[in-house]
């Protein structure tokens, strides 16, 4: 029965997994732009950020609840992690990000995860005043993210991410719901074998509203009298991925590793891309990792209309593990990418692992 049960699960993701890319990857590069909230293609987490995303298969931690949900299985007791994302260095665009992880029976694991991205001050401006004399205002997005996965098995796991998605100024606000879904597969004499797939940002549109899209008017027809005006604000869609990944591991005899990791990404309102990386690990002390992102038109020059990234493609990165006890370490991680224009993507973050 357990058997039976573990089989139909898999068949029934797999199934969402592909039949959803089916009907929601029917864009091409003519919708790029038309997406909303497209914060929550931004990667915040410095350990997988610094590859790339390239390694959403054999991807562990509290990290996973962005990159493929399934990993978070992997996760002992405890996972902490703390993040901040320093987004076009110059541009003033910050991104904060905390969540944690715990297993609640021995083969299931939950978590939470917010993501605060901050656009940084605007300057407000209106047809009577355009010289910027009117202050400024503060956007707000903030993502938070309840995850949970099971292991079937020791070589199949799968998860759900319930995403809620806030986007807001002082006068108007608007608030989504989405849902990833993910699965890995690990295979090999040593488990050194990773597949996985991930889909997400399946959801409900956006749509703002508030009086930041009111204004008032004085019809000619009524005298005088002042009237109070609404826009119809229209709906967004959300920038709906599939990725499909694999790694291979490495594993030498002096407790070393180098993986090698690809992912395909499937972008309904973007190009899609193709992410290669390596990582490789000195004794679990020490972590090093680059990849590249490859698309249509990465390299050209930024201006022109068949590029459509601001990153250039190249990702770097590194971790620092100490061991504070015998069932407790901790994690500092920087991540690099770089971009045509500002000072790059600068991430740094911290975790404590039980």
């Amino acid at each position: 029965m357990k058997k039976l049960f573990k089989s139909i699960v898999i068949v029934s993701l797999t199934i969402l997994v592909l039949g959803l890319s089916n009907t929601a990857f029917a864009g091409n590069k003519d919708r790029t732009g038309q997406a909303g909230a497209t914060e929550l293609l931004i990667n915040p987490w410095a350990s997988s950020a610094g590859w790339g995303n390239a390694g959403m298969s054999s991807i562990h931690g509290v990290e996973a609840m962005w990159s493929n949900v399934a990993g978070i299985t992997g996760t002992n007791s405890i996972d902490l992690n703390f993040s901040y994302t320093n987004w076009l260095k110059g541009s003033d665009v910050n991104a904060y990000s905390f969540g944690f992880l715990a297993r609640v029976s021995e083969s299931v694991v939950a978590g939470l995860y917010v993501m605060s991205f901050n656009p940084g001050e605007i300057y407000r401006t209106t047809e009577e005043s355009p010289d910027m004399t009117l202050g400024t205002f503060k956007p707000n997005l903030m993502n938070i993210n309840v995850a949970v996965a099971k292991s079937f098995s020791n070589s199949i796991h799968a998860g759900f991410v319930l995403k809620i998605i806030s986007e807001s100024i002082s006068d108007m606000v608007g608030t989504g719901f989405a849902l990833d879904a993910g699965i890995q597969y690990v295979t090999g004499i040593t488990d050194n074998i990773h597949f996985g797939i991930t889909l997400k940002n399946i959801g409900t549109t956006m749509k703002f509203g508030g009086d930041g899209i009111s204004f008032k008017a004085n019809p000619d027809s009524f005298w005088g009298s002042e009237l109070t005006v609404i826009h119809r604000a229209d709906q967004f869609e959300l920038p709906t991925q599939l990725n499909i990944a694999a790694a291979y591991d490495f594993n030498f005899t002096n407790g070393s590793r180098l993986t090698a990791a690809g992912n395909f990404s499937s972008n309904s309102f973007s190009k899609d891309q193709v992410t290669l990386g390596l990582e490789g690990a000195f004794k679990d002390y020490l972590i090093l990792r680059a990849g590249y992102t490859i698309e249509n038109g990465i390299w050209k020059d930024i201006e022109l209309d068949d590029c459509t990234n601001v990153n250039n493609g190249l990702s770097m990165g590194a971790s620092v593990q100490a061991p504070l006890s015998e069932n407790m370490k901790v994690s500092v991680d920087y991540s690099y990418q770089h971009t045509h224009h500002w000072n790059g993507t600068h991430t740094i973050g911290a975790r404590i692992i039980f």
